[in-house]
């Protein structure tokens, strides 16, 4: 009988377990929140280029001083550091000797985007054309891509400007969207403030 009852006792403590058992579902990923700066522009203001245009004033200009084993190809390489938000704006720029110079810069920027096609879930083409004579096109690329925006800006007969945008951080689309999002907003600035100067 002292047994059977024990029995008895250990399968009403399992229905009871049993009963007030809860499915436990695990939180959903949360990604760190991000202050972002108060949006304001200030004017490029550097003598080593052939334009101007407006970058945010939460960023600095750092001039590049080395290309892979040597100097940069031209004196007006830089970048615009954005350091709250650990990324970067590459910007390069080249004279254009010739037509032949010209069409190259062109395939490369093309081919530069189409390199980021087999992450990219996909890629826009903004076409940039403008009264001041400053035309171009701006690549956006969705997905887990290192550049998300490039673009170049152009004459067509003596300068040619391109930028790319960097992340010093693992891409994750997800978390880094409002980022993009934010940082492309300072891209159409400068674009839309770019500026060949005066007698150049």
């Amino acid at each position: 009988m002292g047994k059977y009852n024990i029995y008895i006792g250990i399968l009403a403590l399992l229905l009871v377990a049993c009963k007030d058992e809860q499915n436990y579902i695990p939180k959903p990923r949360m990604y760190p929140k991000i202050t972002f700066p108060e949006k304001s522009y200030q004017s490029l203001t550097i003598d080593y280029c052939d334009f101007t245009f407006e970058y945010p004033s939460y960023a600095r200009i750092e001039k590049d001083t080395s290309f892979f084993e040597g100097k940069p190809l031209d004196d007006c390489w830089f970048d615009i550091v954005i350091p709250d938000l650990n990324g970067k704006i590459h910007c390069s720029y080249y004279p254009i000797e010739n037509k032949k110079r010209f069409d190259e810069l062109i395939e490369d920027s093309f081919d530069l985007a189409s390199k980021h096609n087999r992450k990219a879930d996909y890629r826009d083409e903004v076409l940039v054309k403008k009264p001041n004579n400053v035309n171009g096109i701006i690549f956006e690329l969705t997905g887990p891509v290192a550049t998300p925006v490039q673009f170049f800006l152009t004459d067509s007969v003596s300068h040619y400007f391109r930028g790319s945008l960097y992340f010093y951080n693992q891409v994750n689309p997800d978390s880094m969207a409002p980022v993009f999002d934010f940082v492309k907003e300072d891209i159409a600035r400068l674009v839309e403030t770019f500026e060949w100067k005066q007698g150049e």
